[in-house]
């Protein structure tokens, strides 16, 4: 009879035990984009180093050879178109002035804090003297910062957003549920789903305007216009996949719940949303992408202080270094796209999971 060292199963079982942990990793480093990490893991846990080599090339090194690529290509080609705004930035160009962006954000900051410290103590001065009539709280107008446009059209963005969603998924369960409503939604969806963000700007405009006389209330009016023209532009992919993840429910579900005299709403939260939950999030996910592409062609034109009102800027400005900057944007819009989207898809890997369990 051959002994078995306790200790070698106790290495086995931690090991065992450590892949597990791995593997139940595994779900979410791809929800944010970071699949790449399961191979270096499993390598360094010792897994079979050369198929996780082979992975983390696939996963890893492919991707930065063909961003190195890109970059390449376009130091050695962006010298060679000329516009009328100089040659095209190369990657260096455009690297100075992100840097300079951010720097200039630095020295703005510096400024607002310098401006309310003054003010405190200009205040704290007067109610020393017994003059708090002569106390007042100004607010810094200096210039936005290059953050501060970002963070602008992400809450615009969320804004618009979060109001299509209100409006889309409840939409698209009466229409999933009832053929009388699909058939009333569906010419709607149609017509309007195609309709450019260019064509509903003049007549959000004139309707905000019309309605919002002021423009010292919680919102500005640019704001206003940029948030809704992303509604109407973005609500249509989460309406169209809410209607066919309810549409879709086995029947034997519905016929469940008709025997067990379920009421409407019992229906809706037990049965039909937890069945139509990943399209109604593919849907969403859609529609918040929408919304972002949408959203800088708004600002543009809607002059809302964000990002598209920074590319408009800069291309009215016409120096030397506006092209660079556009680019910086390009890229911000860029990878701020994908963040949303994997924060979308991380929201709907939770509550899928949760569903699950």
């Amino acid at each position: 009879m051959t002994a078995i060292d306790p200790d070698t199963l106790s290495a086995d079982a931690r090991r065992a035990r450590l892949f597990t942990r791995i593997n139940k990793a595994d779900a979410w480093f791809k929800v944010f984009g970071l699949a790449w990490m399961t191979p270096i893991l499993k390598a360094a846990s010792g897994d079979n180093p050369k198929a996780q080599a082979s992975e983390i090339w696939r996963l890893l090194g492919v991707p930065l050879l063909a961003i190195l690529l890109f970059l390449g290509a376009w130091s050695a080609l962006a010298p060679t178109v000329q516009t009328s705004l100089g040659a095209i930035p190369g990657p260096s160009q455009v690297w100075e002035q992100a840097v300079g962006l951010h720097e200039d954000a630095v020295r703005e900051r510096a400024k607002e804090d310098a401006f309310y410290d003054r003010q405190d103590k200009r205040n704290a001065d007067l109610i020393a003297e017994g003059r708090m009539d002569d106390v007042k709280e100004r607010v810094y107008t200096g210039k936005p910062t290059y953050y501060a446009q970002i963070w602008t059209s992400i809450k615009t963005v969320f804004f618009g957003f979060l109001i299509a969603s209100f409006i889309a998924i409840p939409l698209g369960i009466m229409a999933g549920l009832s053929p009388t409503a699909n058939a009333a939604i569906n010419p709607l969806i149609q017509i309007f789903k195609p309709v450019s963000p260019l064509a509903w700007l003049p007549i959000v405009t004139m309707i905000v305007s019309a309605v919002y006389a002021t423009n010292d209330g919680m919102f500005s009016k640019s704001f206003l216009v940029s948030a809704i023209t992303v509604t109407l532009c973005s609500l249509w992919p989460t309406l169209i996949n809410t209607a066919l993840g309810v549409s879709s429910i086995d029947k034997d579900l519905v016929s469940v719940s008709k025997v067990l005299k379920m009421s409407t709403y019992a229906k809706i939260t037990k049965l039909v949303l937890p069945s139509a939950l990943p399209l109604i999030f593919t849907g969403l996910r859609l529609s918040l992408g929408v919304g972002w592409m949408v959203l800088i062609a708004a600002e543009m034109l809607a002059q809302n202080p964000g990002l598209g009102k920074f590319v408009w800027d800069e291309f009215q400005n016409g120096s030397s270094q506006s092209l660079a900057k556009i680019m910086v944007a390009v890229f911000t819009i860029g990878i701020i796209g994908f963040l949303l989207d994997r924060v979308m898809y991380a929201l709907q890997s939770m509550f899928t999971f949760s569903e699950n369990r």
